[in-house]
């Protein structure tokens, strides 16, 4: 039996519920009533619910509120909001739908670079507001495009059902670029000299071709880092950006002027360096390697990074992951000089919880991760995350990269963001140029730094012209098993018509294998394997009878007997006639065909140049030791080195001086192969033709005199480069003034050879004497009478050099002041074998 308390419980409950309910019902009768009230009109596509839900929506409930609220919305062109009879009426006229959006007259942007920034899209509402917004979108593209004097309209067509089409007219008009860069408060260094550091630049009659002079506020932002950089390099520690002011001009030349204002400072030098390290235990003299400054040096902002990140590797090594170092700078202003010290710490326990990659659309994880020296579970460190973020920004990947962190799940734990956004990597050029060896020749290539986004490089090209012809394919993986090591194959073919300077061509194809090896920033090892086939041919041809004293040409070629040849068996050319038009040493001819060449070397390169492209400071040596004999035709050991020092003897003045020298020998005693050896020219000493030095055969009646080939040379080179005066230096022209000083020397090939078709050399059997005498003789020789001086070449001149727009373009012309004479022909004035000159030399090449 239930108690009295419980049924009143009971009773309360139901109450409760009762209560409950009718609020509930209260609520939504009066929300229906409330909707009922407002009335909605117009509408045809967009919902009546919706219209009310704006109205509803209000703080105020006023109806002036809820007439901007649906304009706003975009949805309308016309709204109307009034009351009747307790009733809220709302009137509505819809926006058209966007059908399409097209664009007219636009040919320097791209339809996609448009259709990215609009807000008018196809199937969204149509809307004055937005449309005009639109229109000055468009204005903003063209005028960071360089066109800022661009027009853009629109108009609509009609469509039905309530559609339209949005056309957007633009009228591009000219180019309008960077009219001027303007430096304030620059005293160490021109105006002029700054302006290079960009690779932003002033308009001028190139302007049609580069866009290098489009106004970019982000490579603004770049250059201006770039001229920072160089002060520090260079000893300007206060250096700072005072500021830098862009201003659209309209007048006789609407353009952007580019204002800076810059604090220099005084310059300072190390006045002493030390490394403090707080660390027990440590072993400092191990780290005394890894600090780049010296006492005394100019102040440079890089070697200090670069110790840093030395220092703190070798710390690590050592087995102190959280050790930190911090520079420290003391600045004597009076004595400019700053004391250096780096300071080995403990740092807090903190580990890399996470490493989160944002913004990569295209370039993998695994490539942008691999670029990092640490990882998850790692110990933080920021001079490594600096370092990577170097690394990333010089792949050439991506617009812009940006590392930030956050804090982790816990204190000891930190996040590390790294946000990308990827740009093209790819590219395709057409290229054409001429040069005083292979004459006019044009080239087609595809090329992908960042193939599939997996950071491999590719290139396919293509060559053909006048005097060669070829294709080349190359692959590189930067990183190969896992390791920062640069492996890649090439494969290529390469004729050659080499008839203007000698009397032979060359066909050569193949491949090569490759593993590059960093052993520092400056030096690196790259290991080769290459196996390629070697076509030497004489050509013997009416127009190049070259050939014809040993293979008489039918028709054309004069007999012994005073006939012309036939074709028949047996037939012997009237030497010397057969040569008088053109004649290849026998040396040549013994090597026709084809040689096998495996050969297998490496390349040890050092560079400290400070641009790679031009430099104007620093080392850059090579030696390249080479085997070849592993299989193939060829056995001999051969090595060339090249040394290159440039230094800037005054502003935009620089220096550059050259060494450069190489020998092969045989390695199983048998002679070399002419294509082995040797055939040098304008690359040793300019004012000499190509194959124009070295020993040549002059046992023939060939006023050429042919190339035969060197087994040893050694050159060097002097060379001023200056700015031209009175021309922009933006344009590129440089002068240059030059010395060089060589020779080639050492045929190590064959000497006789049997062409004349019998087992005798000149009627005397092997192993006996050998007539030289080209005239008297009646056949052509068939032993190589060898003219091999090791006389020093040398010559002076001067250089137009032109980074041009469509490629670089270096015109030289040299005077040979020492060459090799040759020898006299017994009892005549004729001499042979005297080098070949060549005073004027150009070369240059076009892009577009």
């Amino acid at each position: 039996m239930m108690s009295m308390t419980g049924k009143r419980r009971r009773k309360s409950v139901e109450r409760t519920i009762v209560l409950v309910a009718a609020a509930a019902a209260g609520v939504v009768l009066g929300g229906a009533a409330q909707a009922q009230q407002i009335v909605v009109q117009g509408n045809k596509r967009v919902d009546s619910d919706t219209i009310r839900s704006y109205v509803t929506g209000t703080a105020s409930g006023s109806s002036e509120e809820a007439r901007r609220n649906l304009l706003a919305s975009g949805m309308f062109s016309d709204v109307k909001v009034s009351q009747s009879g307790g009733r809220t009426l709302v009137t509505v006229r819809e926006n058209n739908l966007i059908n399409r959006v097209v664009f007219e007259g636009n040919k320097k942007v791209e339809k996609a670079t448009l259709e990215a920034e609009v807000e008018a899209k196809a199937r969204g509402s149509f809307s004055t507001a937005i449309v005009n917004a639109d229109l000055q979108r468009i204005r903003e593209i063209y005028r960071r495009a360089g066109r800022g004097t661009a027009k853009v309209s629109y108009r609509t067509v009609d469509l039905p059902n309530g559609r339209v089409d949005v056309i957007y007219t633009i009228d591009e008009g000219d180019k309008t670029g960077i009219v001027a860069i303007n430096f304030v408060g620059n005293q160490a260094y021109s105006e002029s000299k700054l302006k290079d550091l960009m690779s932003s630049s002033e308009m001028n009659f190139l302007s049609f071709v580069k866009t290098s002079d489009v106004y970019d506020p982000d490579r603004i932002t770049n250059d201006l880092d770039l001229v920072r950089r160089f002060y520090l390099k260079n000893g300007y520690a206060d250096f700072r950006v005072v500021n830098a002011d862009a201003r659209y001009v309209e007048g006789e030349q609407n353009g952007w002027i580019i204002t800076v204002t810059v604090e220099e400072g005084e310059q300072y030098r190390v006045g002493a360096v030390a490394i403090d390290s707080r660390l027990p235990g440590l072993n400092t003299q191990s780290l005394d390697g890894e600090v780049r400054a010296a006492v005394g040096d100019v102040y440079n902002a890089e070697d200090v990074e670069k110790t840093l990140t030395g220092v703190t590797t070798q710390v690590a090594r050592q087995g102190y992951p959280f050790a930190q170092v911090r520079p420290t700078g003391q600045r004597d202003r009076a004595t400019h000089q700053v004391a250096l010290g780096f300071v080995v710490e403990d740092g807090p326990r903190v580990y890399v919880e996470r490493i989160n990659i944002r913004g990569n659309t295209r370039t993998r994880d695994y490539v942008i991760r691999r670029e990092l020296d640490i990882t998850e579970g790692d110990a933080y460190n920021r001079v490594l995350t600096d370092r990577a973020e170097r690394r990333l920004n010089g792949l050439g990947f991506f617009k812009k990269v940006r590392f930030s962190n956050e804090p982790g799940s816990s204190p000891d734990r930190v996040v590390i963001n790294i946000d990308v956004e990827d740009q093209p990597t790819g590219s395709f050029s057409v290229a054409g140029g001429y040069s005083t060896q292979d004459g006019i020749i044009g080239e087609v290539s595809v090329s992908e730094s960042n193939f599939l986004g997996r950071g491999q490089y590719v290139r396919v090209a293509g060559t053909g012209g006048q005097y060669s012809r070829g294709f080349d394919f190359s692959f590189t993986e930067p990183y190969f098993l896992g390791y920062r090591l640069a492996a890649g194959f090439d494969a290529f073919y390469k004729y050659s018509d080499l008839t203007r300077y000698s009397r032979y061509e060359t066909t050569v194809y193949g491949g090569q294998l490759r593993v590059g090896l960093p052993i520092t920033e400056e030096f690196g090892i790259t290991m080769r394997y290459s196996l390629y086939n070697t076509e030497l041919k004489v050509p013997n041809t009416l127009k190049k009878p070259y050939n014809d004293c040993s293979v008489p040409i039918p028709g054309y070629t004069r007999l012994t007997n005073g006939q012309i040849a036939t074709g028949a068996p047996g037939e012997l050319a009237a030497y010397p006639l057969c040569a008088y038009d053109g004649e290849a040493s026998i040396a040549l001819k013994g090597s026709q065909g084809n040689t096998l060449t495996s050969l297998a070397g490496l390349t040890l390169a050092y560079s400290t140049l400070d641009n790679i492209g031009s430099p104007r400071n620093g080392l850059y040596a090579e030696l390249k030791p080479d085997v070849a004999g592993l299989g193939g035709d060829s056995k001999f050991f051969r090595v060339t080195g090249d040394a290159r020092y440039y230094k800037e003897l005054w502003e935009d003045v620089v220096g550059f001086v050259r060494i450069q020298g190489g020998n092969v020998q045989s390695l199983d005693g048998n002679p070399l192969r002419i294509t082995d050896q040797f055939f040098l020219g304008p690359s040793l000493v300019r004012g000499f033709a190509p194959n124009g030095i070295g020993p040549r055969d002059v046992g023939i009646a060939d006023s050429r005199s042919n190339a035969i080939g060197g087994s040893t040379y050694v050159g060097g080179t002097v060379e001023v480069q200056f700015p031209i005066w009175g021309i922009p230096r933006d344009l590129g022209l440089k002068g240059a003034v030059f010395a060089d000083a060589g020779t080639l020397f050492g045929y190590h090939g064959r000497r006789t050879f049997n062409v004349n078709g019998d087992s005798f050399i000149n009627g005397v059997a092997p192993g006996g004497a050998c007539s030289f005498n080209a005239f008297t003789i009646g056949v052509e020789p068939e032993c190589v009478n060898v003219h091999d001086s090791a006389k020093i070449r040398s010559s002076i001149g001067a250089s137009i050099l032109w980074n041009s727009p469509l490629g670089p373009i270096r015109f030289d012309y040299a005077y040979a002041i020492s060459k090799d004479e040759g020898v006299r022909v017994p009892g005549t004035n004729f001499r042979v074998g005297k080098d070949q000159t060549q005073a004027f030399r150009f070369s240059g090449g076009s892009r577009f």
